[in-house]
C-alpha cells in the first residue's frame, strides 16, 4: 500500500499545481468541444475519492452532500465556481488525502462493497479502490493536460 500513496501523493502536487498556475477565470473556462473545465476536474477528483473510498466501505463521507452532488461522476460545471469554492477544494486535495491514509492505517476500512466501475475494474476491497482511485486521478490529470493547452 505505501507504493499506492506514494504515488497518490505525486498526483496531488500535481493537481494542487494548477491552483498556482491558473487563476480563477481560467479554472472556470470551458473551452470549445469540451463540457468540463479544470476547476471541475479538481472537483470530481476530491468528491469521486471519497465515494469510492468512504462510501463503498459504510463510512460517512469526509464532505457535504452538496458538494458530492456538485461533481459526482456525470455532472457537469452549471456556472463559474467562486474563489471559496476554489479555496475549499484545494485545500481539502490535502485533507482528505491524508485523513484516507491515517484511517486506512488505522484499520477504519473493515468492510467493502464492490463496485465494478465504468472502465471495467472490479473493486472489492478498500485496497482496490485506492489503487484505482490512482488510476482515476491519472486518466483526469491527462485531460486537463489537454485542457490547459487550451485555456
Amino acid at each position: 500500500m505505501e507504493s499506492s500513496f506514494k504515488v497518490w501523493t505525486v498526483n496531488r502536487n500535481i493537481l494542487l499545481g494548477y491552483f498556482d498556475k491558473f487563476n480563477l477565470e481560467q479554472l472556470n473556462t470551458i473551452p470549445k468541444g469540451f463540457n468540463n473545465n479544470l476547476i471541475w476536474n479538481l472537483g470530481h477528483i476530491m468528491v469521486v475519492q471519497q465515494g469510492l473510498i468512504y462510501r463503498a466501505s459504510g463510512l460517512p463521507m469526509n464532505i457535504s452532500d452538496e458538494l458530492f452532488a456538485r461533481f459526482k461522476t456525470g455532472s457537469k460545471p452549471t456556472g463559474d465556481d467562486t474563489q471559496e469554492m476554489a479555496d475549499l477544494i484545494k485545500g481539502h486535495l490535502t485533507l482528505l488525502m491524508n485523513e484516507t491514509k491515517k484511517d486506512y492505517m488505522n484499520g477504519a476500512f473493515t468492510t467493502y462493497k464492490e463496485i465494478n466501475t465504468s472502465t471495467g475494474f472490479n473493486l472489492a476491497s478498500v485496497s482496490d479502490a485506492i489503487a484505482f482511485n490512482n488510476y482515476h486521478e491519472g486518466m483526469h490529470i491527462g485531460i486537463m493536460m489537454g485542457l490547459r493547452k487550451l485555456i
